[in-house]
């Protein structure tokens, strides 16, 4: 996957962009479709301000979250990609510092593997997985998580299974 990566109000000494590609190598291997070659994505790591107007703008919520997804191509779609040809936009994820430092903080971890864990979440959902519409579905992208987590030496951020 070719990432376009835009880092705005996160802390330096981190290699941000790094860590994203990280994450993609890790979660490819737990779900083959995001290792298609054609694959490009944007991720944005900037600021509750910036992440509050696009959720306020795309989802109708007035508030930051930690990570927004956005999908440019459906399940489906993904999954009948050749892998040769030309691009193809898999979707755009934006990471709010504030939210994310936060998060990590009150879980005693370092903000390193929780944005690993956000950035693994929000390709998982630009690859068609989630979580809203049932307690297997959640379980079933958590699992996700964990495995790729796991290749990433990052605890389960879940706690209560392995």
């Amino acid at each position: 996957m070719d990432f376009d990566i835009e880092i705005d109000g996160w802390p330096q000494g981190t290699d941000w962009a790094n860590l994203a590609e990280r994450a993609h190598g890790a979660v490819k291997t737990v779900e083959p479709a995001l290792g298609n070659p054609r694959l490009t994505a944007s991720v944005l790591f900037t600021v509750d301000k910036e992440v509050h107007a696009l959720n306020r703008e795309w989802r109708a919520k007035d508030k930051p979250t930690n990570v927004l997804s956005f999908p440019m191509l459906s399940r489906d779609e993904l999954l009948a990609l050749a892998p040769s040809g030309p691009p193809e936009m898999l979707g755009d994820l934006a990471l709010a510092f504030e939210t994310c430092a936060r998060e990590a903080e009150e879980k005693g971890v370092p903000l390193e593997d929780h944005a690993a864990h956000l950035l693994v979440h929000g390709l998982l959902h630009l690859a068609g997985h989630d979580h809203v519409d049932s307690d297997t579905q959640a379980e079933a992208m958590e699992n996700l998580e964990i495995a790729t987590l796991a290749k990433l030496g990052v605890a389960n951020p879940y706690g209560d299974r392995n």
